[in-house]
């Protein structure tokens, strides 16, 4: 009887908890998001197209992760949040730098290695930061930005402030133990965390299908009791209703949530990656059928929100953009090697005692 009584004790404090579990309804964008939607996504469209070519050319050294075919996730996402939310990433980080309002010109002149870029031309494509823009850095160690983007959430609540911290991860990195530390601290805690988790089908050349037990990885946090929901992607207005809905969530004080969103790269993992594991097919299905960018032109034009004439204009106004930031990046100074000693600290490791 008492184990019953417990039981039914549970099963009614479920059900007075708030739930985040139902899928947000998706409302049709006006005009201005529309607009707002398009221009975005292209921005950071045609700057890593851009990138991919000055890395054939040899003129970007390293790794190189485009995010063309994602765009979706970050613009819908940056349209749920304001001014003082925080953003985190792993390494496919050019296209949240850009959401974020980060200037094309220090971003590509980083990848060149400038000293105009927002690193000083030191630290590539996986190392800037914009604390102005609220972006604390894409992060090269897969999952490590996790663990940051849950302390930047217990600051904020710790200061008390209403600010949400944004943490995207990958599909690859929902399966480091860090990730599941990160969210029993957020849980146990009531932290204003987001985990955006951008499923785009492949963890470097593996298939989901193939690396993860469990593929639904919106339900990762179910043993935190962390609500999650599975988010189309491809589609800006379904990530930024996603998006209202847990800022919502968050800044009434539930602590976090999961959103997945399904979505999918064009190119490889990197620039050296020739994505040989998939077929040509299937990204071409993709981009015929669920392109972000176009499915937001359609609406554009079937509305009669915008002529052919005005988004031809857009488009090369921010090729126009992009071309300046190549031009910046390509013949700004390279960093002067007097600069080789700054900006470099060392930690101790536990051993100053020993």
């Amino acid at each position: 009887m008492a184990v019953a009584s417990s039981k039914s004790a549970a099963q009614g404090a479920a059900a007075r908890r708030p739930s985040a579990e139902a899928p947000a309804e998706v409302p049709d964008f006006n005009q201005e998001q529309e607009l707002h939607a398009y221009r975005r996504m292209l921005v950071i469209r045609r700057f890593e197209e851009k990138a991919g070519q000055l890395y054939g050319m040899g003129l970007i050294g390293g790794f190189c992760h485009l995010y063309i075919g994602q765009e979706a996730v970050v613009i819908g996402m940056q349209m749920a949040i304001k001014a003082g939310d925080e953003v985190i990433t792993g390494y496919r980080d050019h296209g949240h730098m850009l959401a974020c309002g980060m200037d094309p010109k220090g971003v590509m002149a980083e990848l060149t290695g400038r000293r105009g870029g927002y690193s000083k031309g030191k630290g590539g494509s996986m190392h800037m930061f914009s604390v102005e823009k609220g972006f604390f850095g894409g992060h090269g160690i897969v999952g490590a930005q996790v663990p940051l983007g849950t302390g930047l959430a217990f600051a904020n609540k710790y200061r008390g402030n209403d600010n949400v911290s944004l943490t995207y991860l990958g599909d690859g990195a929902a399966n480091q133990g860090q990730v599941y530390e990160s969210f029993n601290m957020a849980k146990l805690w009531k932290l204003p965390v987001i985990y955006v988790i951008e499923n785009n089908q492949y963890g470097m050349g593996t298939s989901v299908a193939r690396a993860s037990a469990t593929t639904n990885l919106s339900q990762r946090g179910r043993s935190f009791e962390i609500p999650g929901e599975q988010v189309d992607g491809m589609d800006v207005r379904a990530v930024k209703a996603a998006g209202d809905k847990a800022v919502k969530w968050c800044r009434d004080g539930n602590g976090p949530i999961i959103l997945e969103m399904l979505t999918y790269r064009y190119r490889g993992h990197s620039m050296s990656d020739p994505a040989k594991y998939r077929p040509k097919e299937e990204v071409d299905k993709v981009r015929t059928e669920h392109d972000p960018i176009e499915q937001v032109r359609s609406r554009l034009l079937k509305k009669g929100f915008a002529s052919e004439d005005a988004l031809k204009k857009i488009d090369a106004d921010v090729r126009a953009i992009i071309n300046e930031a190549a031009e910046f990046a390509t013949n700004d100074a390279e960093p002067d090697p007097a600069e080789l000693w700054s900006d470099v600290y060392a930690g101790c490791h536990g051993r100053c005692s020993r």
